[in-house]
C-alpha cells in the first residue's frame, strides 16, 4: 500500500501543458486525483486540460511572477477546496550552449530565473495549503546536480540549487507532518531535451560521454517515478533508476570525470567550437545591426 493515497488529493504542477508536468498529470489524474495545470501558454495548457476531463484545470501562469502564482493557488483552493500536492516543475534549457566565457548575462540569469527562483516562487505559494493538508511537495532537479554543466553551467547551477532548496524544504516540512521530494531526471525525450541535442555543441559533447548516460526515457516514465515518489513521500526519486546509483557515489566519481575532462581532446574540442560558434553569432548579430 502507498504511503501517502493520492486518491481524492489536489495536485498543482507548473510546466504543466506538455512533457513530465503533464504526465505526472495525467498519471495522477487516473489515481483519483483532481490536478491543475499551469503553463504560460493560456490556450495550451487550457487545453491539456480539457484532454484529462473532469477534476483538472488550466491555468495560466508565470514562475517568475510570484503574484501569478498565488492567484492561481487561490484559484484552485476556491474550485477544489484545497491544495494537498504541488510539483515544481517548469523549467528552460539554455538557449545557446556555450561558455561561461561566451554567455550573455541575461541568457544566464534568465535560466537561473526560471529553473532556480521559479521554484522558490512556486514553494511559497503553495506551502500555506500542502503544510496545513499535510502534503507533499516535489522539486524538479536533474542529473546536471550531479555531473559536470559544462556548458550548460546556468542549467546545472539552477538544478544543484534546487537539489539543495529540496534538501532544505523536507526537513523543514518534517515537524508539520508534510513532506517534500527532490526529483533527478537523466534525458527525457520532451522538446527541452530534444532541442537541446539539435545544438552541435552538444553533439559534439555526446562523444565524449557513455552511452548508457544518453539513454532517453520517455516522459510517460519520469511521471511514473514521480507518482511514486509522491504515493511514497520519497526524499529523493530517479528515473532511469542508475542514476540513484552515480549519484551516492558522486564524490568519488566527480573528480575522475573531471580530471579526465581537463585533458581529453574531444572536450577541449566542443569547448573551442561552442565558443567559435559564439563568436561567430555574436559578429554575425552585429553585423546585421549595423545595417
Amino acid at each position: 500500500m502507498p504511503t501517502y493515497d493520492v486518491n481524492g488529493k489536489v495536485a498543482l504542477i507548473t510546466g504543466g501543458a506538455r512533457g513530465i508536468g503533464y504526465e505526472t498529470a495525467r498519471q495522477l489524474h487516473q489515481r483519483g486525483a483532481s490536478v491543475v495545470l499551469l503553463d504560460v501558454d493560456a490556450e495550451e495548457v487550457r487545453e491539456a486540460a480539457e484532454r484529462l476531463g473532469e477534476r483538472a484545470s488550466g491555468i495560466a501562469a508565470d514562475v517568475t511572477d510570484a503574484g501569478s502564482l498565488r492567484a492561481a493557488v487561490a484559484e484552485t483552493v476556491q474550485r477544489f477546496g484545497g491544495l494537498d500536492i504541488a510539483m515544481a516543475n517548469a523549467g528552460i534549457a539554455p538557449p545557446t550552449t556555450t561558455t561561461i566565457r561566451m554567455v550573455s548575462a541575461e541568457e544566464w540569469e534568465r535560466v537561473i530565473d526560471i529553473n532556480l527562483l521559479g521554484v522558490w516562487n512556486t514553494v511559497r505559494a503553495v506551502l500555506p495549503q500542502v503544510a496545513e493538508r499535510q502534503g507533499h511537495i516535489v522539486v524538479v532537479s536533474s542529473a546536471y546536480a550531479i555531473a559536470n554543466g559544462m556548458l550548460s553551467s546556468a542549467y546545472a547551477v539552477a538544478k544543484s540549487g534546487v537539489e539543495a532548496f529540496g534538501r532544505s524544504l523536507r526537513s523543514e516540512l518534517a515537524p508539520l507532518g508534510a513532506s517534500a521530494g527532490v526529483a533527478y531526471f537523466g534525458f527525457v525525450d520532451t522538446k527541452l531535451v530534444q532541442d537541446a541535442f539539435a545544438k552541435p555543441a552538444t553533439a559534439r559533447l555526446e562523444e565524449t560521454v557513455p552511452a548508457f548516460l544518453l539513454k532517453r526515457i520517455t516522459p510517460a516514465e519520469a511521471g511514473a517515478s514521480v507518482v511514486r515518489g509522491i504515493e511514497e513521500r520519497a526524499p529523493r526519486t530517479f528515473a532511469p533508476k542508475y542514476w540513484r546509483y552515480i549519484s551516492a557515489l558522486r564524490g568519488l566519481i566527480n573528480p575522475l570525470f573531471d580530471k579526465r575532462a581537463d585533458s581529453d581532446r574531444r572536450v577541449r574540442e566542443a569547448i573551442q567550437s561552442a565558443e567559435a560558434l559564439s563568436e561567430a553569432s555574436a559578429a554575425g548579430d552585429a553585423s546585421a545591426a549595423s545595417r
